[in-house]
């Protein structure tokens, strides 16, 4: 076994609220793993690397991402062929990496790319590229939300959704997204639009959870929240209108909530006189209302997850710094903000056991920044920072 110790550093774990100055930390250059970590002077290594007094925290874990849509083809590159958008979800995925992403949760991938991506992850032969839960297709109704070109499964009952969940599941799925409201960039459809029933997600729900896997919901609105509850998923996505009884549920079932912040402001922000008028009145209506209902929610003690939606209107692959600037803006302090990463989407994507912390027996995926993070929440905003996945730098 070969060891490469890094030093002289401050270390922001990603457990709790404080950092560790003059810090040390020695990986397993072959598992890619914490093998012991301090304070002061450190051990004698095969490699040793100054960080010259720098800070080092957790690689981020983004729960929500569409890496086959184009956040700049405002019909989401619906039109590409497979082969075009797989090049695309590859280049998505390197610039995840490069903005600090080092785990990537999908919800919703044009034809199964992730699934194929994620095969050649596994064995081999696709490598420099964040660790990928996949998702497949998301699951709609007919006319619904995502009903696009090669993008959902299109189901319209319960035994529909149950056979298409299974096939899902067969072609390797990990994790189950489902619309249960209309959304911002769908023509003819509202946040407060119900889409599919409680029956529908729940005979899904039960499959998923029969083979251990979590189902995700797209919820923006009301009462298709509640009927996401009601149907037992494991996160709400989105949730801008979840209200106080729905947040103690929540609270109660175990269900996590991830805001996708940054997609929503950014169609209003840079999307005006591009955008249609509807879409972005859609997303500018909302925000006042999401940033009150989501200070109650965080408040009361529901768990919020990082994801930013990555691929809709305007918004990149490079965004999850500055999705922790906008958590901040729901009363979060920044190192509240980095464990919705750290602890919360590491335990949503089951993963918390080797990732989302810098703690012994867990893979060292890190960024290294240049100013305090912990001080300023835009420090993470760094565009030259290093980037290692496994204890390797790729960035």
């Amino acid at each position: 076994m070969t060891k490469t110790t890094f030093y002289n550093f401050t270390l922001f774990d990603g457990t709790g609220d404080t950092e560790d100055t003059d810090s040390w930390m020695t990986i397993d250059d072959e598992t890619g793993k914490i093998i012991d970590k301090g304070k002061g002077d450190a051990p004698q290594s095969d490699q040793s690397i100054d960080l010259e007094q720098q800070f080092v925290m957790p690689g981020f874990i983004n729960v929500h991402c569409h890496i086959t849509s184009h956040p700049d083809m405002f019909n989401g590159g619906g039109d590409e062929s497979e082969t075009e958008s797989a090049i695309f979800a590859l280049q998505s995925l390197r610039q995840l990496l490069k903005s600090g992403v080092t785990f990537v949760r999908e919800c919703g991938t044009r034809y199964d790319i992730d699934i194929k991506l994620k095969r050649m992850m596994d064995n081999g032969s696709l490598t420099h590229v964040p660790n990928l839960l996949p998702s497949g297709r998301a699951f709609s109704m007919t006319g619904g939300h995502g009903d696009g070109p090669h993008s959902a499964y299109l189901v319209d009952s319960p035994d529909e959704m149950r056979k298409s969940v299974r096939q899902n599941l067969k072609n390797g799925a990990k994790i189950i997204k489902m619309m249960a409201t209309g959304g911002v960039m769908t023509p003819n459809d509202y946040m407060e639009d119900p889409q599919l029933s409680v029956e529908e997600m729940r005979a899904g729900i039960l499959e998923a959870h029969h083979k251990g896997l979590k189902v995700a919901a797209h919820a923006e609105g009301n009462p298709g929240i509640q009927n996401a509850i009601d149907a037992g998923v494991d996160s709400i996505e989105h949730g801008f209108y979840v209200t106080e009884d729905e947040a103690q549920q929540m609270i109660d079932k175990g269900i996590f909530l991830t805001p996708t912040l940054n997609a929503e402001l950014a169609i209003p922000e840079e999307g005006t006189g591009i955008l249609p008028d509807w879409e972005v009145a859609k997303a500018q209506n909302a925000i006042d209302d999401t940033y009150n209902n989501l200070k109650k929610a965080f408040k009361m003690g529901v768990k919020f997850t990082c994801g930013t939606d990555a691929g809709t209107p305007f918004n990149g692959f490079d965004k999850t710094p500055r999705e922790c600037e906008l958590l901040t803006r729901v009363g979060m302090s920044p190192a509240e903000a980095y464990r919705c990463s750290s602890i919360n989407s590491a335990t949503l994507c089951g993963i918390q056991e080797e990732r989302g912390t810098l703690e012994i027996g867990k893979f060292a995926d890190f960024q290294v920044l240049r100013e305090d993070p912990l001080a300023d929440v835009k420090a993470v905003q760094q565009e030259d920072k290093a980037v290692y996945l496994n204890g390797k730098r790729e960035f």
